[in-house]
């Protein structure tokens, strides 16, 4: 069987599913998830991605995000590979952690965004164990479920930080409580009724209606040789990188070879917000400070930890990043 094809582009929202090798176990305890939820937020925060719902089941995870920069691979990569680290330390084993490659299907966020949303959150009673019972017991089962973001999608005081309710809500009145009773009424309506999302998925990679699925082909994958592994067109860029420059000497005072000397906060916030921002990657960013891409990267590892002592730093990312009208 051909390998699904990998779809990247600014913008792309995505349902993504990875598996616990020969579908063990990924999680063994609450730590274990409590600590998967912490790398996740992190590395949302890196990467720039947008989450707007998930589920974490014994052997596996769901995620619907969107990536505005068009890097899903780089997020999924560093994502998996520190949370796999984590794992195999605490548990004291070796090897794969999960089964293969995470799976990702592209969404059109017009129509199947709050679909995506609602059958992530119902795998909790998709079980073997669940399925035989009955309509009310799965719903008080699904609402007392604690591991996945459903609870702040029906109850305002359980909101969480690393979510972005109002696309997903926007269907049902918004990130209010309107929006919340109407999207519970469907979550149950759902489970009553089923929910099913296999016959819609196109070429084990695309989810949407015809005319997104023609968009695809006509923008993204028109005229690749390699229908396997196409190679993927340039990311569009959020900001001009003169335009940021030109932003931070404002803020700062400072232009970019003074900032290319310090060896603090500005020069690797500088890089990040190159990267967020800018949608630049990691090797564009080491040329224009000279160093190689993981000077970058490591860098901009070491300034979340600056972003969380320093409240004069994290002052200066958020007039910046106001600055950019973000």
């Amino acid at each position: 069987m051909a390998r699904p094809l990998r779809i990247q582009y600014a913008g792309a929202a995505y349902h993504v599913t990875c598996r616990g090798n020969e579908r063990k176990e990924i999680f063994r305890d609450d730590k274990d998830r409590t600590v998967f939820l912490e790398i996740l937020m992190r590395s949302r925060k890196t990467y720039n991605i947008k989450l707007y719902s998930y589920v974490l089941m014994n052997n596996h995870f769901h995620l619907l995000i969107e990536t505005p920069l068009g890097n899903l691979g780089e997020f999924m990569r560093h994502f998996n590979i520190t949370y796999t680290g984590y794992f195999n330390r605490r548990h004291k084993r070796a090897g794969h952690l999960y089964q293969g490659r995470y799976k990702s299907l592209v969404v059109d966020k017009n129509e199947y965004l709050s679909v995506l949303s609602r059958y992530i959150h119902l795998n909790p009673v998709r079980t073997k164990t669940l399925r035989q019972k009955s309509d009310k017991e799965k719903i008080e089962y699904l609402m007392d479920y604690k591991w996945s973001s459903l609870q702040g999608y029906i109850n305002k005081k359980k909101k969480e930080g690393l979510i972005d309710y109002d696309p997903v809500l926007g269907e049902y009145g918004g990130d209010s409580d309107e929006g919340r009773k109407g999207y519970e009424k469907r979550i149950k309506a759902d489970i009553e009724s089923g929910l099913e999302i296999k016959e819609k998925v196109i070429g084990q990679s695309i989810i949407g209606g015809d005319a997104f699925v023609e968009w695809i082909k006509r923008n993204i994958i028109k005229g690749k040789k390699d229908r396997e592994c196409p190679p993927l067109r340039e990311v569009q860029r959020y900001r001009a990188k003169e335009e940021i420059i030109r932003a931070i000497e404002k803020e700062t005072g400072k232009n970019l070879e003074e900032i290319k000397t310090q060896r603090g906060g500005l020069r690797q916030l500088t890089m990040d917000v190159l990267y967020r921002i800018g949608g630049l990657k990691g090797v564009e960013i080491g040329r224009v400070f000279d160093v190689d891409y993981s000077t970058v990267s490591q860098g901009r590892k070491r300034l979340l930890e600056k972003l969380q002592k320093d409240r004069k730093l994290r002052g200066l990312l958020d007039r910046i990043e106001k600055g950019l009208s973000l």
